[in-house]
């Protein structure tokens, strides 16, 4: 039944090495078990609620993209996103998580809408290359300044805005230690290397006695009642949601369709003219779980590019997506040990993943000023504006002027042009 559903001959590929693969990407990206609860719960939201959110709109969105799209690519909440959910949208613009659910449901079906229809590669295809690359390594620093703010490195001041914190801290320490160790065994190829740093710190901070063991290491899933359906679509139709909607639009249509060719170009799945078959397909499983986790409470899920662990364990088919997502399930019995990951055991987590995703940077074309300037704008934007939004919005409005103004017109898509307008209507508005 496994061989004619995913086609595994086909596809080079059994089921054993389907499972491993599927172990292997789990472990790779497990530690959003631990981290989503934590940055969600400083908006307010309820840990336990959003542990058991994370959990199943994982499970559910991987098992979609495995049955339905047949790639081996996980999905889960994704970082960058849910920090510009809890600290710029709830944090520092006011809205309540509510209405930030409501937002990421809404994206969702915007997302969906675009799937389905063919006008999905137009839109994908009007934002340049060098602005995709910046939004990616612009989230990644984003997140590196809340990972070390987490940690204790970075404190505010009325001086300077920011400054080192008390480096000698026992926790500072500690986080330092566990960055160190994270990046250590991702260098040594070691399966699961975030989530053994993220233990690794909290298990020593216990011994240490600055924080909390928990009580016992398994039991029944929290409640899921605080956040399911709570969702409120009040303000909709404000400048300030509808800025947030585009924000998670874009940022997972983009997040997920490089993440789909990335993977699928490592497992050899792209045809012969390099594109992605079943694309449609696969954007629908992403978006559709992009709604699934508004629905049980979690900001935006998306596609894992640690898919790419499994893919090189051999991971060929929708089955090791579908292993991924009974390991979520299964993940569900160990809320007392999520419930007792300290913020300082998740910081240096939240600290590597920005290091990886910042290599963006590293495809923009720095020999062409009109792409290089307006991509740092935007990724130097993201962390100093401590918003997303307003780090593509002043991205996409520098990249169409210098362009206009150094007689580039024909390389500025009309879509991109659109954009700029309304991010300037924005801003001015305020």
């Amino acid at each position: 039944m496994l061989e004619s559903y995913f086609k595994l001959d086909a596809l080079g590929t059994n089921v054993r090495t389907e499972i491993m693969a599927g172990i292997t990407t789990f472990l790779t990206m497990a530690y959003i078990i631990f981290v989503n609860p934590s940055i969600l719960a400083a908006a307010g939201m309820d840990p336990g609620a959003v542990f058991v959110a994370t959990c199943l709109s994982a499970a559910i969105g991987s098992a979609i993209m495995g049955l339905y799209a047949n790639y081996p690519i996980a999905q889960a909440p994704g970082m960058g996103l849910n920090a510009f959910f809890a600290f710029v949208v709830v944090g520092a613009m006011g809205y309540t998580w509510q209405i930030a659910l409501g937002a990421v449901f809404v994206s969702g079906i915007l997302f969906l809408i675009l799937s389905v229809l063919p006008v999905r590669e137009w839109v994908i295809n009007a934002i340049p290359k060098s602005q995709k690359m910046a939004i990616s390594a612009g989230i990644g620093f984003f997140l590196g300044l809340i990972a070390l703010k987490s940690a204790g490195i970075v404190v505010g001041s009325p001086a300077t805005l920011v400054t080192v914190g008390e480096l000698t801290g026992t926790t500072v320490i500690l986080a330092a230690l566990g960055f160190f160790g994270i990046a250590a065994l991702d260098r040594l190829k070691v399966p699961g290397a975030i989530i053994i740093g993220i233990l690794a710190v909290s298990i020593v901070g216990m011994i240490l006695g600055i924080s909390p063991p928990p009580s016992t290491f398994a039991s029944m899933p929290p409640s899921l009642a605080p956040t399911f359906f709570a969702f409120s679509f009040s303000d909709l139709a404000t400048i300030g949601v509808l800025s947030i909607i585009f924000a998670f639009l874009l940022v997972d249509m983009f997040d997920t369709a490089g993440t789909l060719v990335g993977v699928a170009a490592r497992a050899n799945l792209l045809d012969a003219d390099g594109k992605l078959p079943r694309l449609r397909k696969a954007l629908i499983a992403d978006s559709t779980a992009t709604m699934v986790g508004a629905a049980l409470g979690t900001s935006p899920v998306t596609s894992y590019i640690e898919s790419a662990a499994g893919v090189k364990a051999g991971g060929r088919t929708g089955l090791t997506a579908v292993v991924v997502g009974i390991l979520f399930l299964l993940a569900l019995l160990f809320a007392p040990i999520a419930g007792a990951i300290p913020a300082y055991a998740t910081a240096p987590a939240i600290l590597f993943v920005a290091c990886i995703m910042a290599r963006g940077m590293a495809d923009v074309d720095w020999d062409e000023t009109t792409d290089a300037v307006p991509a740092v704008v935007t990724a130097l934007a993201m962390p100093f504006t401590f918003s997303i939004a307003t780090g593509i919005g002043l991205g996409f409005i520098t990249y169409v002027a210098v362009k206009v103004l150094s007689g580039r017109f024909s390389e500025v898509s009309p879509a991109m042009y659109v954009v700029a307008a309304i991010f300037v209507a924005y801003f001015w508005i305020g």
